[in-house]
């Protein structure tokens, strides 16, 4: 049975750059895995859709539910999976999309570290992630990650972390 895991954290904490590390590492050892941006699932308008990223969005459940079915019928052993998630709710809702277990781990820096890293972006959408970074930090550890841990140094030092506290060595 395969299992998962959800990195949470603040836009700009390095969530996504984690998610690749990971991939990297896990794919250079010759282990089967997957990995998914939540971001990427739910990126759309369409008539009727409320602004924002509520991971409840049912296309995005929908999207995530497909992409890990098909990874587990893939056979791999592991998913990845990177996104900004700030509820109870959102977090039960992407459980019950996947069809494996889910640990959570919250990905923390200094939200000075982050205003530097979104600042140096040029689209528009990471300016405005700025502002909704600075307050996602401020609520500091959500109380929903099984692990919380700083991405405070090179991200490969980050990901062994993460891949000796996830057991998947």
């Amino acid at each position: 049975m395969p299992d998962g895991v959800l990195i949470i954290g603040a836009y700009g904490t390095g969530k996504s750059s984690l998610c690749e590390e990971l991939a990297e590492v896990l794919e250079s050892a010759g282990v089967a895995y997957g990995a998914i941006d939540l971001d990427w699932l739910g990126w759309y308008d369409a008539p009727g859709r409320r602004p924002g990223h509520d991971r409840r969005d049912p296309v995005a459940l929908a999207n995530l539910s497909v992409v890990a079915g098909n990874y587990v019928s893939a056979g791999v052993e592991h998913v990845v999976i990177a996104g900004a998630v700030w509820s109870e709710p959102e977090l039960a809702a992407i459980r019950d999309a996947l069809p494996f277990p889910l640990r959570v781990m919250q990905l923390t820096i200094p939200y000075e570290e982050i205003e530097r890293r979104l600042s140096a972006s040029v689209s528009t959408a990471r300016a405005n992630d700025l502002g909704e970074a600075k307050q996602q930090s401020e609520r500091g550890v959500l109380g929903l990650s099984d692990i919380v841990i700083a991405n405070d140094r090179p991200i490969w030092e980050v990901a062994d972390e993460v891949l000796d506290w996830l057991g998947w060595r």
